[in-house]
């Protein structure tokens, strides 16, 4: 039983709902209808969206990995019902002062866990991540996540997050650099061929910008 209680979120792709499942604290994520697209075609694309977002979910949950569990879902009215991680984003640590530099580094080393079980993210940002009281990180809203990507797509999540980094954190001197030594971890083949895309990216985006 479903038991609505408080409005996380409201945007243009979703509704975000905390509340409580079977006892359980948990959060409703709706799709919304897109009114610039052609019905069946919006249809289409939020079903495939969420068939992977559920598929994302359940694989991580398999592994272990620090992300919401999957309670329910229902594919065709477009929402899954998910457990309710303890904690904050970090963008509201980082930006009250609560958390430092040091906080980058297991940042890398979590998106690396998740590009080892073979998911990009596909929004990466300091919002997408939450910390708790105790300082483990979690990522959360699948939604552009996909499986199998290729390494365009693992360069592009440290290319988002490094915008979110320098535009919103630039009080973190060294952050993206701290990131990205704990991508690199203890040294992987895979995890500096990423690196090496993202830095290929980053030097597009600035001869383009």
């Amino acid at each position: 039983m479903w038991e609505p209680s408080e409005l996380l979120h409201e945007g243009a792709e979703a509704t975000v709902t905390a509340g409580k499942w079977m006892g359980k604290s948990a959060v409703l994520k709706m799709r919304r209808p897109r009114g610039y697209r052609h019905p069946d075609l919006d249809r289409r694309l939020t079903r495939s969206r969420l068939s992977v977002e559920v598929r994302i979910l359940g694989r991580l949950q398999q592994s272990g990995f620090s992300s919401p569990s999957l309670y329910d879902c229902d594919i065709e009215e477009s929402w899954i019902l998910i457990s309710k991680i303890d904690g904050r984003p970090l963008y509201e640590a980082i930006t009250d002062g609560s958390v430092g530099i040091g906080v980058m580094e297991n940042v890398g080393a979590l998106i690396r866990r998740l590009h080892e079980e073979d998911i990009s993210h596909g929004d990466l940002t300091t919002h997408n991540i939450l910390i708790s009281e105790t300082g483990n990180l979690s990522l959360i809203d699948f939604g552009l996540a996909r499986v199998s990507p290729e390494l365009e797509h693992m360069g592009l999540d440290l290319q988002v997050l490094n915008e979110c980094l320098t535009a919103s954190h630039s009080e973190l001197e060294g952050a993206v650099d701290t990131m990205l030594r704990g991508y690199l971890g203890e040294g992987n083949d895979e995890a500096a061929n990423v690196v090496s895309r993202f830095e290929k990216i980053r030097g597009r985006v600035r001869y383009h910008g």
